[in-house]
């Protein structure tokens, strides 16, 4: 029994570490749990007394798995019901992770996952375990069966795909706030022009309903078409109140370290809305309204201590 707790015990210690990086890989907090639960079904299978390095061995296993839903996902996503965004995860919650420097935050901010979707799965495990974990490339041929000198090219090469997005500027929490109060009483205010004032010319604003929730299917371009939608999105109605059972409470929050808007019913979270944000603007205003990629952000939104008001009532 104490050699069963042991290895209980040194699995949970990792299993924040081992969380944060299924997160980082697959985009969804449930299939990440469920990629860590199905590693510490093979951790108990195995050998423990025999293994020698039990994080590099836990790391191996949970990103081959991970591997393996990356390549099925994708064949999933082609009949996904319209777009396709990850699942946000609001401010505080532990499956982040690491966000102690400027490249572990990158990793996680929902724009960086969003470009991580267009890598291939061997150069979106390269990524995330090089730029936010600092895997040594010889750590990273290890897990992956790869010569370290794979490794450094598939990073090079991953990090050109993501550097091609813009250029993203750090927010703090309270610039975070200043930025959605600003964002939401330009699209509140009835008229188009001070919202194209925040965006960018080339902006797009992107909804995920999983065919669950009505959401467009392709996304808006432009920095006045994107004013337009925003604005009807934020006019209050019968319709989109008998939509989501009841008049949404809109919060400003942040979502992977992102400025984001959170609409939430009764205490369940009916939207996170992420907003990019470059030196030059607003690029891109992206949308979780699918309700499967909402439960965690309802269950940490319903832990948290809420002591403002909402900004407003739709």
């Amino acid at each position: 029994m104490p050699s069963i707790m042991s290895d209980v015990d040194r699995f949970e210690a990792a299993r924040p570490r081992l969380e944060a990086i299924a997160y980082r890989l697959l985009g969804s907090a449930s299939e990440a749990e469920d990629a860590v639960q199905e590693t510490y079904l093979r951790w108990q299978a195995a050998d423990t007394g025999r293994i020698e390095v039990p994080e590099a061995w836990l790391t191996k296993v949970l990103t081959n798995l991970c591997l393996n839903q990356l390549t099925s996902a994708r064949a999933r996503r082609e009949t996904y019901v319209g777009q396709w965004l990850p699942e946000p995860l609001l401010a505080g919650d532990p499956m982040i992770g690491p966000a102690d420097t400027a490249e572990q935050r990158e990793s996680v901010s929902y724009a960086v996952l969003v470009l991580l979707e267009r890598l291939s799965p061997n150069e979106r495990a390269v990524y995330v375990l090089r730029e936010a974990f600092d895997y040594a490339h010889r750590e990273i041929a290890e897990i992956l069966d790869i010569t370290e000198a794979a490794s450094q090219q598939t990073f090079h090469r991953a990090k050109k795909h993501v550097a091609a997005g813009k250029a993203r500027t750090e927010i703090d929490e309270a610039a975070a706030k200043r930025i959605v109060e600003e964002f939401l009483a330009a699209a509140t205010s009835g008229e188009t022009e001070p919202l194209v004032r925040l965006l960018t010319q080339d902006a797009i604003t992107v909804g995920d309903g999983g065919g669950k929730v009505p959401a467009r299917t392709k996304p808006f371009e432009g920095a006045l078409a994107v004013a337009k939608f925003l604005r009807g999105l934020f006019k209050p109605g019968e319709a989109k109140r008998a939509l989501v059972g009841g008049a949404p409470e809109i919060y400003a929050t942040t979502a992977n370290g992102d400025p984001a808007i959170v609409a939430v019913v009764d205490g369940r979270v009916v939207a996170i809305s992420c907003l990019e944000v470059t030196p030059e603007g607003i690029v891109a205003v992206r949308s979780q309204v699918n309700p499967d990629k909402l439960a965690r952000a309802t269950e940490q939104w319903a832990a948290a201590d809420h002591r403002e008001p909402p900004l407003l009532t739709l």
